[in-house]
């Protein structure tokens, strides 16, 4: 073969392989681009395998994403804050029954000043619980059952409380109505409508319940049947407050109320308590002359 034409063979492949390393570094150089438009960093030194006339393959190994594990957080439960915070909540619906919301918090207030916890209630005595709690309604009562109930949750629940309904009811002096007042102040739960002495008598009246109940419990039961479940936590705090300024036990303010129109009890005076007259002392004629000499 002449050596022109051998030279211009070499010249030519010479030249394709030129053309082909160039435009595989201009895909390499618009591959980097597009990474680092993306927020990807390619070190200098890295460098991408490519087969000569084949299509480039780029390693995105480094690039996975790896699913971090769940990392559960379980202080609340066990925190030594918390339980006494749950502690003070069920003491204070404890001295809430038959005493007014004032004398309640100044009960409340003296109790966190000494210390309000397990052990400091435990060490107490009886007559200085009660100095503490008093004028609370069945002051003296409630003294009994806030040390039984203390003793029950130090031996039984590790100084904490129940977390349900039934063992709740199960304490010393607790009945429904705290029971689930207590789940939803202390743990967060919606268990029940808490249903007092307000809730019972204002359902009776303005016809929430199908026939007139004669226990709180019954009326509570009467409203879940038909009362929506995300109400449930809103029913007590609302009429509770109701009932002790407007819907009262005895002269209800039914001029004042925002409900007189649409209310079946509406002008219904309920019975005023009757006190015994006071029988006057008959006076002696005789004192009287004494007196007066």
């Amino acid at each position: 073969m002449p050596r022109g034409k051998a030279t211009a063979a070499t010249n030519k492949t010479a030249t394709a392989q030129s053309n082909v390393k160039k435009n595989i570094s201009q895909h390499k150089d618009e591959v980097n681009s597009q990474i680092k438009l993306q927020g990807q960093e390619i070190e200098p030194e890295e460098d991408i395998s490519y087969a000569q006339n084949k299509s480039p393959s780029l390693d995105l190994s480094k690039f996975k994403y790896e699913k971090k594990p769940h990392i559960k957080i379980e202080y609340e439960k066990e925190s030594p804050v918390k339980q006494v915070i749950r502690y003070q909540h069920l003491i204070s619906l404890m001295l809430s029954s038959q005493t007014k919301d004032q004398v309640t918090f100044a009960a409340m207030e003296r109790l966190r000043e000494r210390g309000l916890t397990i052990d400091n209630v435990l060490s107490m005595s009886d007559d200085e619980l009660g100095k503490l709690i008093y004028p609370v309604g069945f002051w003296k009562t409630k003294v009994k059952y806030i040390k039984k109930t203390t003793q029950t949750l130090k031996e039984q629940y590790n100084g904490d409380i129940p977390d349900s309904v039934e063992k709740l009811c199960k304490l010393t002096g607790v009945g429904p109505k705290m029971a689930h007042i207590c789940m939803s102040v202390a743990w967060n739960k919606v268990t029940g409508i808490g249903v007092d002495t307000h809730v019972h008598r204002i359902s009776n009246r303005i016809g929430w319940v199908k026939k007139p109940t004669a226990t709180p419990e019954d009326t509570r039961k009467a409203l879940e049947a038909w009362l929506p479940f995300e109400l449930w936590g809103e029913v007590n705090h609302l009429l509770v407050g109701f009932g002790q300024t407007i819907c009262l036990p005895i002269g209800p303010n039914c001029e004042e109320c925002l409900n007189n129109d649409i209310c079946p009890s509406r002008g219904i005076k309920s019975p005023k308590k009757t006190t015994p007259m006071k029988v006057k002392e008959e006076i002696d004629p005789l004192d009287v002359k004494k007196k007066k000499l």
